[in-house]
C-alpha cells in the first residue's frame, strides 16, 4: 500500500502544472515596451494585451506553439529554420531568446550567421521570466495534455479512487 501511495505522490507531482518563475505584474509593465511591435489578440480577434501592433507576430498562444509558425507573418530565415526542427516555445527558450535574439538562434541552430529580426533585448533572465509569467496567461494550451479520445475511458473505475495522473 505504501508503494502505491508513493507512486501516486510521484505521479501527482509530475503532473502538477508548471508555474512561471517570474512575476506577471512586473512582466505586464515590461510588456509595455514589447507592445510597440507585438500585440496579443485572441482567436476571435479581440485585443487582450498591447496596442494592436503588427510589426512582430501576435503573441496569443505563443507558448506551446511551434517557433516561427504564426500564420501570415513573415519571419526571418533563422527562426523559420529553428521551427522546422520542431522547436516549440516554452519558458526556457523564451527567456533565452528575449535576452539576445540573434545569439539565441546562433546557439540553437549552431550557425554563426544566424540572426533575428527582433532587435529589442530584455536586460536579464529575471526580467524575461517576468514577461513570460505575464504572457503565459494568454497561451491557454501551453503545457496542456491532449484530451483522451474517449472521456469515459479516462474516468476511474472506482468513483472513490483518485483520477490517474497525466503529464503535460
Amino acid at each position: 500500500m505504501k508503494s502505491k501511495l508513493a507512486i501516486f505522490a510521484v505521479l501527482a507531482t509530475a503532473a502538477a502544472p508548471a508555474f512561471a518563475a517570474g512575476d506577471a505584474t512586473k512582466g505586464e509593465a515590461v510588456f509595455k515596451q514589447c507592445q510597440t511591435c507585438h500585440s496579443v489578440m485572441d482567436e476571435t480577434g479581440k485585443l487582450v494585451a498591447g496596442k494592436g501592433a503588427k510589426t512582430g507576430p501576435n503573441l496569443y498562444g505563443v507558448f506551446g506553439r511551434q517557433v516561427g509558425s504564426y500564420p501570415d507573418f513573415k519571419y526571418g530565415d533563422s527562426i523559420v529554420a529553428a521551427g522546422k526542427t520542431g522547436l516549440v516555445w516554452d519558458e526556457a527558450s523564451f527567456v533565452d531568446y528575449v535576452q539576445d535574439p540573434s545569439n539565441h538562434w546562433k546557439t540553437v541552430l549552431g550557425d554563426k550567421s544566424a540572426k533575428s529580426k527582433m532587435m529589442f533585448k530584455v536586460k536579464n533572465a529575471a526580467v524575461a521570466e517576468d514577461v513570460y509569467a505575464y504572457l503565459i496567461q494568454f497561451s491557454p494550451n501551453a503545457g496542456a495534455a491532449p484530451a483522451p479520445a474517449d472521456p469515459a475511458a479516462a474516468a476511474p473505475a472506482d468513483p472513490a479512487a483518485p483520477a490517474p495522473a497525466t503529464t503535460p
